[in-house]
């Protein structure tokens, strides 16, 4: 499927620029201009279906429906893959939940989409689909989704809201009247542009960090010795994954600029799995992200979640390593 980008990277690079198919240059800039292509293409492919999807599930009537329902704990499962389909970054993820919470829509139902927006959106699955292959990705995002809900749900029967920040008491506490406001039906065609252009948006959005991300694994592709990744955490020892996930969690970044440093990880030795809870703790728990939240949660709640999520992410990388 993608050969013809191969065969371009292979003719720009060895042809054109005339640089050795065997020098560390050679070998990471061919790395760099084929995988800039492939996820770029596969990247707006996905973000465009995903943007079809969004504009038949508008953010407020979503609120709305969760909170007037009653669905037997599938509101969190809901919720979790809402989050999946949104394509946001730990950080922008919370002005959302914190329009939840003001919404009045349940804390657990609300975690459920906090947890798993950052961890599965297109721009990881495009990049999945084109490093990893299918299985991988369903895998992936399937397990993203599960972690969401059941991680959702433990932390809503923990009825941490006596936790959340005094700001959003004060909300939840006084009665606020919303509107309804209806939106003009339009068809798809009239819809059409609008998607498009918010398609390009997001990946004019995350083209920087796509390219960074992809400089970093392919610099590390040309220079970093075959053996160095697989050396600390290739062996397969049950202290690799949890290694990996607390070395992740104090960094930060998002799913477009970590997984082609992933790929790297991976063809280096490193197992899928290990790879991937690396990949998992460093998009969805980050500094950054937790200054965000000390607007609406308390210290103690914000290390509540952050412990809960990394048991979970630790939890599914032992899973990735046993299913790929």
């Amino acid at each position: 499927m993608f050969d013809w980008i191969q065969n371009f990277a292979d003719w720009l690079i060895y042809s054109v620029f005339d640089i050795g198919a065997d020098t560390h240059l050679g070998t990471a800039l061919n790395f760099f201009i084929y995988d800039t292509i492939k996820i770029l293409i596969l990247l707006f492919l996905i973000v465009f279906l995903m943007g079809i999807l969004n504009a038949y599930l508008p953010v407020e009537k979503l609120k709305d429906f969760l909170h007037r329902k009653k669905l037997y704990g599938l509101e969190y499962f809901f919720a979790s893959v809402f989050g999946a389909i949104t394509p946001f970054c730990s950080c922008s993820s919370v002005p959302l939940f914190i329009g939840f919470v003001q919404g009045g829509i349940p804390l657990g139902v609300t975690f459920s989409f906090l947890i798993t927006s950052p961890l599965v959106n297109e721009v990881a699955i495009a990049m999945f689909i084109g490093m990893f292959g299918l299985k991988a990705t369903l895998i992936y995002v399937g397990s993203g989704i599960l972690l969401g809900t059941i991680g959702g749900w433990i932390l809503g029967k923990f009825n941490l809201e006596e936790w959340l920040s005094e700001w959003v008491k004060k909300i939840l506490g006084s009665k606020m009247e919303q509107d309804g406001i209806d939106q003009e039906k339009q068809s798809f065609r009239q819809r059409l542009p609008e998607i498009t252009q918010g398609a390009l948006d997001i990946v004019k959005g995350v083209l920087i960090y796509v390219i960074i991300g992809i400089a970093i694994g392919a610099a590390m592709h040309g220079y970093v010795p075959e053996n160095f990744f697989g050396e600390y955490l290739g062996g397969g020892q049950w202290w690799t994954v949890p290694v990996a996930v607390i070395f992740a969690v104090p960094m930060y970044a998002n799913a477009a600029g970590i997984v082609p440093v992933i790929e790297v990880f991976v063809a280096k030795g490193v197992p899928l799995g290990t790879a991937i809870a690396f990949m998992m703790a460093t998009v969805g728990l980050s500094i950054p992200e937790a200054t965000l939240l000390k607007k609406v949660m308390s210290m103690r709640l914000i290390g509540t979640y952050f412990g809960v999520v990394t048991l979970f992410i630790i939890l599914s990388g032992f899973l990735f390593n046993m299913l790929l």
